[in-house]
Formats: C-alpha cells, structure tokens, sequence
C-alpha cells in the first residue's frame, strides 16, 4: 500500500480542468472536464489510508471511499465500481452535485497543508468509466416477489428506494407528476452542474430492471389526480418520497411586483427550455436575456439562479445574502464558480422593499452585522442603521428555501399527521407514518435537505419495507396455521 498511496506528500492537488468563464458562460454544459485514467489514478494515489476515515465518518452514505479511492490507483476499476456503488444508489450524480467541501472533501485529514483528496471527481470517473464499459447491469432479483410497492416521487429518494426494492425482487410502481423522471435533479439543477443524460440513463436502467414509471400522474383529490386510498389498495406499502416544493416567501412594500419570481419556477423554466420543451407564456417571461438580475439567498439553489442567469446573458447579476461569505449555507466551491463567471456578491446585505410601479425596477437593502450566535449556532444578523442602498433589478429571483406542502389536505387524508413544520412524522427507526403500512423518507420528513441525504434517506426506507412486509407475510402465515 505504501509504494501505491500516500502520495499525498509528493503528488499536489488537482481537480479536474474547468472550462473558461468565458466558455461556460456561453451553454448550460457541465464545466468539468474528465479526468484522464492516469490522473484519476494519480489523484486516488494521494489518499492517506487513515486509520479513522473521516471522509466516510462525514458521508451520509457512509460509502467506503478510502478503499475504492486505493482500487482505482492500483488501476482495479471495476472493483472500485462494486466497492463504490454498494453504498450509493447513484454514485454518478453524487460525484457531481455533492457538496463535497462540506462533507467527505472538507473533513479529509490531510487537508491542513496539503489540500484534501479529490473524492468526488474521482467518484465521478470511477462511475462514467463503469457506464461505458458496461459494467453497470440491470437489477436482475435472486426471485420474484408478488408484493408490490407503490413509490409517490420520481426524485433521488424515490429513485433510491426502488432500485433497493427492485433488488429484493419487489413489484415496484413510481408515481410522479412531472412527465420526466428525477425530480429536482431535472427541472431544478442546472445542466452546468448535471447534464440530464445522466439521469436518464439512470432511468432507462431501472426501467430494464423492471421498475415501472407512471409519469404525469399526480396523487391527490385534482380531477386526473390518483386518489391517495386508490394508490394504497393497489400496494402491500407505499413509500412518500414527494420532496418539498413550496416556496418560502418574501414580505415587504413591493413584494408583489411583476417580476419578482420563485427561484424553482425560473429553474424549471430554464431545464425545460434546454430540454427542448415548449413552454407555456408566463414561463417564457421567465428568461434573464438584457435584464439587471438579483437573487435573495445563499444557498446552493441561489447559486443555481445566479449562474443560470448569466448564461442567459444578463445585464448584471447579483447576489443579496445577509450573513458573510463565511457563513453562507452553499457550497463554497459554487460561490468561487459563480464569481469566475461573474455574479457580484453584496454580502451582509438583506433586502427592505422592491421598487417600481407594475414591475420591479430596483431591490432597497440595508447593510447587516453579524451578531451574538442564535438557537442553532449561528450568529444573529442585525441592520445597521442608516445603511440603506439600492440595486437595480428587472427581475427579482427568491431563493429563500422551501416547505412542503400539505399533504394531508391535498390528499385528503387527515390521519397523515406532521411535525409544526408540515413534514411528515415518522418512526424514527422505521421511516413509518402515522398510517400502517404508508412510509415516507427524503425532504419530505427531514425538510429541504442535499440529494445524499435523500439517497441514504430513500435506501434506509426501503429496508424497513422490506422488513415490514415480511413480518406481515410471517404473522399472516402463523394466524393460518392457527
């Protein structure tokens, strides 16, 4: 192991080359080229082999990254493949979308002095190279179960969850009322961060596995919806794994102004508009070309917004978050993308009031300081007195986070009961709701959280499925014996 890794001390850091601002700025295709076989190899190579992995430690998958990172150096790439997909779903869109400076890569322990190991590129290579030499094989179950398992939600949970299922030779049926498979990971990520022939081949293959999509059905009381109690006597269990995607909302004169837009409504927008789709007239409004842009948040979704919007040739774009760049939720990586390409920063700032008379014409915003920490651990913001600036904005984006709906009224299903902040209860071992038998896991119980959360969330499900399902088949057995 010695002469293979630990190379740390001779071999620097390097990611994977990134196209120019000015290339990037120009389509919505992923800004990271891939890494060649030698420089994924010589990158794995730097891994320290600690004895307390703290990349595994801080991933919520738990995945066994030192082992497949010591694979791929040694050139084994196929057993860096089973190693690496044993405990992630989809491996191949983690390596992509990760917030890998705040998990595996920002608690890598040769960070201090030496810069951490490139775990998610190298995630990524091991997968796509997987992909093209066919490694990667449709579910095929040891046998066939006559249950059958109804998944509400196409996204990463519900996606998890069926490919984990489908092992288990269960019937699994996907729910989802959008007409493409993925959730989020098609109509809310921007193709700069994951091109969405990712995701369908992702779908094609759990289709081969003999998972079964209902696409464009909705669940609920609408007239083309699928009635909640419908769903459930068609399924020994089923799983909600809706995700969340009510929009938070902003207050304040001029709240209501014509453009002033949701950041989910102008990133589905944009994927559709990439994907080729006709849009309707009020999405077609919702284009950035020639517009002074400002985006309200700093999460990964304003950063999203932000970088969208320069593509589609903004005047200006920028960014109004009221904490530091220090404190900002989003990845730090996307911030330094962002900035590459051009989006302005007004940290410390939050919004007061939107000018304009029909339309938005500016954003008013007051200077902020950090305070004492608050309930959670982070410091409070206060305004500053007399500090008040203003931005010029034609379009407005909120990036303020999102909530879920409320499903037990949508559902009509008033004995679905959630938590005050409208999630949906469950065991906290068991991921069962209130309902036997009706599962839940991803956003939708934890609230709006990363798409690794959703996978681990969506696999763990699907085991306390499995499991709840065999109980009854074994205590239905018993009562007939008796």
């Amino acid at each position: 192991m010695a002469n293979t890794m630990l190379k740390f001390v001779s071999v620097p850091q390097r990611q994977p080359e990134k196209r120019t601002a000015d290339a990037r700025r120009a389509d919505f295709d992923e800004i990271y080229e891939d890494y060649s076989p030698q420089a994924a190899g010589e990158q794995a190579s730097r891994c320290s082999q600690c004895g307390v992995p703290f990349c595994s430690v801080h991933c919520p998958l738990g995945n066994n990254i030192p082992d497949w990172l010591m694979l791929t150096a040694q050139g084994r790439l196929e057993e860096a493949y089973g190693v690496s997909s044993a405990t992630n779903s989809f491996p191949e869109i983690c390596g992509r979308i990760c917030p890998q400076d705040r998990l595996c890569e920002g608690n890598c322990v040769i960070e201090p002095g030496f810069e951490s190991v490139t775990i998610g590129a190298v995630e990524r290579y091991i997968t796509d190279t997987a992909f093209e030499k066919g490694w990667v094989q449709p579910i095929r179950p040891m046998r066939e179960r006559a249950q059958s398992v109804g998944i509400v939600g196409a996204g990463p949970g519900g996606l998890a969850a069926a490919a984990q299922l489908r092992e288990q030779g269960f019937q699994v049926h996907v729910y989802d009322r959008y007409d493409r498979v993925g959730g989020l990971l098609v109509y809310g990520i921007p193709g700069f961060k994951l091109e969405k022939d990712i995701v369908a081949r992702r779908h094609a293959l759990l289709e081969e596995s003999g998972v079964v999509f209902h696409l464009g059905q909705g669940v609920g009381s609408g007239a083309d919806d699928l009635p909640f109690e419908v769903l459930r006597s068609r399924h020994h269990a089923v799983l909600i794994a809706t995700g969340v995607y009510k929009s938070r909302e902003i207050g304040g004169p001029g709240a209501g102004l014509a453009g002033i837009e949701r950041a989910l409504d102008y990133l589905t927008a944009s994927n559709r508009r990439s994907l080729g789709d006709t849009l309707p007239p009020e999405a077609e409004a919702l284009d950035a070309q020639g517009k002074a842009v400002v985006v309200l948040g700093g999460g990964d979704t304003a950063m999203d917004c932000l970088r969208t919007a320069i593509r589609q040739g903004a005047r200006s774009v920028t960014c109004v978050y009221r904490r530091d760049k220090a404190n900002m939720p989003g990845s730090a990586r996307e911030v330094k993308n962002a900035e590459e390409e051009g989006v302005h920063f007004e940290w410390l700032a939050a919004p007061e009031a939107f000018l304009g008379a029909a339309a938005v014409t500016g954003v008013r915003a007051t200077r902020m300081k950090l305070g004492l920490p608050d309930a959670s651990g982070r410091q409070s913001v206060e305004p500053l007195e007399g500090s008040s600036f203003t931005l010029e904005a034609d379009l407005v984006i909120k990036a303020l986070g999102f909530d879920p709906e409320p499903l037990p009224q949508l559902w009509n299903q008033p004995g679905l009961e959630v938590s005050r902040w409208g999630t949906l209860k469950v065991g906290q071992k068991d991921f069962m709701t209130s309902l036997p038998g009706v599962f839940a896991a991803g956003d939708i119980v934890r609230g709006a959280s990363l798409v690794v959360w959703a996978i681990r969330d969506g696999r763990d499900a699907a085991a306390s499925i499995h499991q709840w399902i065999e109980a009854n088949e074994t205590a239905s057995a018993v009562a007939e014996q008796g």
